[in-house]
């Protein structure tokens, strides 16, 4: 990259003069909340909504009833986050408001109006995300969750309800659930609230057809009776009422009693102008290309021999640290590199110490500590999977994709594995230099000393079903739909390092290629890409990602993201007589009657 274009991009200024948005910081801590009061009485935990109307991420717009924008949630994943890595004594969460005639109002229409298209997007896609956690917690952590609705919970915050187990509904002739957005913005309930009625309430299609339009929403016998609520609580005695129906859920959990949690890692990536490093993940950047190289760094210590019990308390354990890091990584790719369309991941150290790891974490997998491991790789893969980005993997002499981290390759559109040793040494330039006309560089790991060994990749016991994708499937009964022989052969080869022919053959990399077509093949695959249309990609990978059955979780980040990505752009929201930009103005929106 040219000294200008550094210039330009450390000051948020873009090709063509325009001046990008501050970057979106997203990383937060409990005493840094702005919104969110958490406590803690064991068994229990309260996230009490208090938003701060002031403290909007961008400014333009206040937070007025409980609404929320992205800074809200970053705050409500990070405190889910903590509550299932920090609290084990914690067994059941009450989310709850601290304003007595609202609980939520859902996502703020002045952020919606006035953010970009790209904001918007990424706004829905991460608390579809949060929400996905909180179910997740309830299914799989024994940390369930109950909403107390006291108030109205409008949109996004009846939506929120919706994740949790169980709604409790105050019964004081003005507390209402509603879903207003079609009737009032002209675009749909963003975090899947039309697929959460139909899917896990079983709202009856008519009523729900009716609840979507009613702007006023639905309270008292009503809710109860649609199953939009699960119980009503008399006004007078409802906190009492809510907490004594948490204790009933905490009573199921299999969550140690104790305190004595994990030490929620805290990430400090190193930005520079066309890199970011972490402790166990590089990340470098082509802009030219459009490019982000992320290399997942192997651990450099086999697992410890200690039970996991002492584990908890280290804030070192390799695949909790890279979990964090590579979420981190992605959050920031997502919603501060734009531009960036391919992501190239590589990885390096010794694939039998990632084994390792993976067998103590087989081994130990009912243990709570390593169980939320577990959990939180799968949710990291999972927003790999939902990142609209090319996701190239290249297994070069010395990687190290064994058991979890050959789940990177196994979620990517394409893996290249290189054939044979390594007999050249590293190049000597960088990724970036390509902008000054200089020759293409190999996209092999340019810090590695040459002579390596042939790479080779490793099946794992949780390659076969702990890391599922939205659509419910591992990522090889994805790979190989409906070909169960395939999946039977594939568990013959648990353990056996794998060299590129034998890869091949089993179905697990897209092609091999030797050394001398290794550089040009490489490279003429990723500008054909870079040539695309990314509108195009994004739509051609969802689409081929995801095959199989239907979830809910693929039918919101399916349908849902694919229609409301549509709405957003359409003038009857966001034109200028659209819902969007005039709601709260007093006048009405025009709507071009038009069906498409």
């Amino acid at each position: 990259m040219s000294k200008q274009a550094t210039a330009d991009r450390l000051s948020g200024r873009q090709a063509g003069g325009t001046v990008a948005e501050e970057p979106i910081d997203f990383r937060t801590r409990p005493d840094c909340y702005r919104h969110w009061r958490v406590a803690i009485e064991p068994p229990l935990a309260f996230l009490t909504l208090e938003v701060d109307e002031q403290a909007g991420l961008r400014p333009g717009y206040q937070l007025k009833q409980n609404s929320y924008d992205l800074g809200v949630d970053f705050e409500l994943y990070d405190a889910t986050q903590r509550l299932r890595f920090e609290h084990p004594e914690v067994h059941a969460v009450m989310l709850r408001s601290d304003r007595d005639r609202i609980f939520c109002a859902g996502a703020n229409i002045g952020m919606l109006g006035s953010s970009s298209h790209q904001l918007k997007v990424n706004f829905c896609k991460f608390t579809n995300e949060t929400r996905l956690a909180i179910e997740d917690a309830c299914q799989h952590s024994g940390q369930r969750y109950l909403c107390a609705v006291r108030g109205t919970a409008a949109g996004g915050g009846y939506e929120l309800a919706l994740a949790c187990d169980r709604i409790l509904l105050a019964d004081d002739g003005s507390s209402a659930v509603s879903l207003p957005e079609v009737p009032l913005l002209g675009v749909l309930p963003g975090t899947g609230g039309l697929t959460r009625l139909l899917d896990k309430r079983r709202v009856r299609r008519d009523r729900a057809d009716l609840f979507c339009t009613l702007e006023e929403g639905v309270k008292g016998r009503r809710a109860v009776d649609w199953n939009l609520v699960d119980e009503l609580l008399p006004r007078s005695s409802f906190d009492d009422g809510a907490k004594a129906r948490a204790l009933e859920l905490a009573a199921s959990s299999d969550r140690p009693a104790e305190p004595g949690g994990a030490i929620w890692p805290e990430v400090e990536p190193k930005p520079e102008a066309d890199s970011i490093r972490y402790g166990a993940l590089r990340i470098e950047f082509d802009r030219a290309l459009g490019a982000a190289r992320l290399n997942v760094l192997g651990p450099t210590k086999p697992p410890p021999a200690d039970a996991p019990e002492a584990l908890a308390g280290s804030a070192a354990f390799w695949p909790l640290v890279l979990a964090r890091e590579l979420d981190d990584a992605l959050l920031h790719l997502r919603l501060n590199e734009t531009r960036i369309g391919q992501l190239i991941i590589e990885s390096e150290g010794d694939p039998g110490t990632v084994a390792a790891f993976d067998a103590f974490l087989d081994r130990e997998r009912e243990h709570w500590f390593v169980r939320e491991v577990l959990l939180y790789w799968k949710r990291v893969l999972k927003r790999l999977d939902l990142t609209a980005r090319s996701v190239f993997t290249l297994i070069t002499p010395g990687s190290c994709f064994a058991g979890l981290l050959l789940e990177l390759a196994l979620a990517s559109d394409r893996a290249y594995m290189f054939e044979g040793e390594d007999g050249r040494p590293p190049p000597s330039i960088q990724l970036s230099e390509r902008e000054h006309g200089a020759p293409a560089p190999s996209m092999r790991q340019g810090g590695r000393e040459h002579g390596m060994p042939a790479p080779s990749i490793q099946l794992s016991e949780l390659n076969f079903g702990t890391f599922p994708t939205p659509n419910g499937l591992s990522r090889l009964e994805t790979r190989f739909l409906g070909e169960e022989d395939a999946i039977d052969s594939l568990r013959t080869l648990l353990g056996t390092p794998l060299e590129a022919d034998d890869a091949e053959e089993a179905g697990l990399v897209t092609e091999v290629l030797e050394d001398l077509d290794w550089d040009d093949e490489i490279r003429i695959a990723l500008e054909e890409r870079a040539s695309f249309s990314p509108d195009a990609l994004t739509a051609m990978e969802a689409n081929l990602r995801f095959p199989g059955p239907e979830t809910l979780e693929s039918k919101i980040f399916g349908r849902l993201s694919a229609w409301q990505n549509w709405i957003f752009q359409r003038p009857n929201a966001v034109g200028e007589e659209g819902a969007l930009r005039l709601y709260g103005t007093g006048r009405r929106p025009r709507f071009d009657s038009e069906r498409v």
